[in-house]
């Protein structure tokens, strides 16, 4: 329901062009928000009225009205003043709020529809007959975008996105849990995805820069129709995992551009552990020291370039070597090798994926 700020706020401006007063009462006689005195009517009376069928009734200097949301009667109004005026902007009062509260319900049952549609908590026939009630186009170029903001943020980061795109051009905002914020996109012909990844980034730039918020941002694939945004939604959720598994430092993660990082998520963990037995046996990369781990990533990065390694490294190329045959030696992969070099990266990435079910709270 409309709250009774919104409906002070109403009056109070109507009051200020027109200057006649107004009030609003609940079905109870309880005054909700008024601009004059009200001691002088008596709860009684609205309540007698709300339950009557006359739609207004004057009593005393005041015009009584029933304001109604979707046929049920919601509130009494209440203009004080005599003669045709004061019913006449009573009259323009009661429309007003009833227009507020279709407004407010509208937008309630929009963030209902699109929670629900993204946890794919929806037939398809009640996706097609809710969309033609709320008004939201079926067939249109959309991506889901989400903003990680961590527990107790995304309050902020929901205000934030919604200063930066609104209902009108056909994005929404909502959210699922306490930890991340939703953006449904709403994309016009021939944006691409180059334009997702810029909005994205902007999204994270802005937030990390202006609201001072560490965010993480990921995004799902381009759809068409409505009822394939929970596809996008589930794509960007598995962007977001798998970049903080292994992309950490990025802050925006595409699911197009995943890599095997998204097929090794999706391994059984026992198919991971037999994987790493077979490749490390006891010797599992996670005992590794940090200058072992450093020179291993850095020789990736450099394409299995020695020279270049060495020099950003700042060693001596034989003391490259000697850290990768002293590897060769505990692991029998000899990174030099492709195939040896695609084994171990492999690996890496599937102990670093290990180590993040190791953290989640069955």
């Amino acid at each position: 329901m409309i709250s009774g700020q919104i409906i002070r706020t109403s009056i109070e401006e109507l009051y200020a062009i027109t200057k006649v007063d107004l009030c609003v009462y609940d079905l109870d006689g309880n005054v909700v928000a008024a601009t004059f005195d009200t001691n002088n009517l008596q709860t009684g009376i609205i309540v007698d009225f709300a339950v009557s069928p006359a739609d207004s009734q004057v009593i005393g200097a005041d015009h009584l009205l029933k304001i109604r949301d979707e046929g049920e009667i919601a509130y009494i109004l209440a203009a004080r003043g005599s003669g045709d005026e004061a019913y006449m902007i009573a009259k323009v009062a009661v429309c007003q709020i009833q227009n507020l509260i279709i407004a407010y319900k509208e937008r309630f049952d929009r963030n209902n529809f699109f929670q629900n549609l993204l946890l794919d908590n929806m037939l398809l026939v009640d996706i097609y007959n809710r969309a033609k009630k709320l008004h939201i186009e079926v067939a249109a170029l959309r991506v889901v975008i989400i903003v990680e903001t961590g527990n107790g943020k995304d309050g902020t980061a929901s205000e934030f996105l919604s200063g930066m795109f609104s209902a009108q051009s056909g994005d929404y905002i909502t959210a699922v849990d306490e930890s991340n914020v939703i953006l449904i996109k709403t994309l016009n012909a021939g944006e691409t995805y180059e334009t997702v990844e810029h909005t994205a980034q902007t999204i994270a730039d802005m937030m990390n820069t202006e609201a001072m918020m560490n965010v993480r941002v990921a995004y799902g694939t381009i759809v068409n129709e409505l009822k394939d945004v929970s596809k996008s939604y589930k794509e960007a959720k598995m962007a977001l995992d798998v970049g903080k598994i292994f992309y950490v430092e990025r802050k925006v993660n595409a699911y197009s551009s995943l890599g095997i990082g998204r097929l090794i998520y999706q391994l059984p963990v026992n198919l991971c552990k037999i994987f790493i037995d077979e490749i490390f046996g006891s010797n599992v990369p996670m005992n590794f020291d940090d200058e072992t781990l450093t020179t291993i990533n850095k020789f990736f990065e450099n394409n299995l370039n020695v020279s270049e390694t060495s020099r950003q490294l700042y060693v001596h190329r034989n003391t490259l070597v000697y850290r990768i045959e002293k590897l060769e030696k505990s692991t029998g992969l000899d990174i030099r090798v492709f195939d040896d070099a695609l084994t171990f990266k492999i690996a890496l990435m599937v102990v670093n994926y290990m180590k993040y079910l190791e953290t989640l709270d069955y």
